[in-house]
């Protein structure tokens, strides 16, 4: 039996798993998308998350295809932010952009109307209050029914539950960052911040890109199957980390310890949380969902948590000094360069 949760003070009520997409469309064919999603509801799962930028665009298509017939039992969310073109306007928070990438999402996903639209990420060089106006606007219109934001820092959580005030519309109804045993810098201020404004927590990567399935050998190539050997963008830059492949074999052989795979024992923590509303499980195959699932059932101790407080210190990166260069620190701008 799904446990469902309400999405911070919305009556929204949503599955802690998420069924993330953004392999549909690409390495995961139609017809296994279609029977991930298919197996995901006959479960009691009803929470799937998606992005323009998913394939451009194909993960909407497949996921509005896949459920068409039952779309009123899913709670459908999308992201905006990210390029999906060449031009200076097709990509970012401006109306313009906001509006015409909302238009494309419902005609790709088969759909009238977004659950909830996530800021997919934060814009460095222009104010948010034109995005949250055009949210609200678009609300209003009934085009959305939430909305959300995505790799968003504590005070701009607090800038758009504020903006979102003064629009006299709700404030958003989840924050979405990355969190997992390798980076926990979400501790400080992100998860703090949005329970504070009311705010639920739809973490994503709880598995550090696979990192902490405890597949690769720190000492040895990655397989080429795998992302790290296909040389992904971006577990290069963030999770392809000596430090953070030690913890996952220290993690793995603890969780099998406990009769239970790495995988499984990274993802309970995540959900072990209690400002953690949702976590993102994004499968490839259909296997990998199943292992999401089994995860929902293990109980965590007090020794299984202190185990990761001595491996990676609270409100920390497994490695020192670690910043995601997806996401820059934005703390200082020198004067001179010269």
């Amino acid at each position: 039996m799904v446990e469902y949760r309400y999405l911070g003070r919305s009556g929204l009520k949503v599955a802690p798993l998420s069924l993330g997409t953004m392999m549909f469309g690409g390495q995961t064919d139609e017809a296994t998308s279609r029977r991930i999603i298919a197996k995901a509801k006959a479960q009691g799962f009803n929470f799937l998350d998606t992005a323009d930028i998913y394939n451009q665009g194909r993960s909407e298509e497949v996921v509005g295809r896949a459920i068409t017939a039952d779309r009123h039992d899913w709670v459908l969310a999308t992201k905006v932010a990210n390029p999906m073109g060449t031009g200076p306007n097709q990509s970012g928070l401006s109306r313009k952009w906001i509006v015409e990438s909302v238009e494309n999402s419902l005609r790709r996903l088969g759909t009238d109307y977004i659950d909830i639209l996530y800021f997919h990420r934060a814009p460095f060089d222009q104010p948010l209050d034109e995005a949250v106006r055009a949210v609200a606007d678009l609300v209003r219109a009934g085009k959305l029914r939430y909305f959300g934001v995505s790799n968003f820092r504590s005070w701009r959580i607090a800038e758009v539950a504020n903006l979102a005030d003064r629009c006299g519309i709700d404030r958003p109804v989840a924050s979405q960052p990355l969190y997992n045993i390798v980076n926990r810098t979400a501790e400080v201020e992100q998860l703090p911040a949005a329970a504070h404004y009311g705010i639920g927590v739809v973490s994503y990567s709880p598995l550090a890109r696979g990192v902490l399935t405890g597949k690769y050998a720190p000492d040895a190539a990655p397989a080429p199957d795998t992302r790290a050997g296909r040389a992904d963008k971006r577990i290069l830059e963030t999770e392809w980390r000596p430090e953070s492949l030690a913890v996952a074999q220290e993690i793995r052989r603890h969780a099998e310890g406990r009769g239970i795979s790495a995988a499984d024992f990274a993802l309970a923590w995540v959900l072990n949380n209690r400002l953690i509303t949702a976590a993102i499980a994004g499968p490839r195959t259909e296997a990998q969902w199943d292992a999401y699932v089994r995860a929902l059932d293990y109980r965590f101790t007090a020794d299984d948590e202190a185990l990761v407080d001595r491996l990676v210190v609270a409100g920390h990166a497994s490695t020192h000094g670690f910043n995601d260069p997806g996401h820059p620190v934005e703390g200082r701008v020198p004067r001179s360069t010269a």
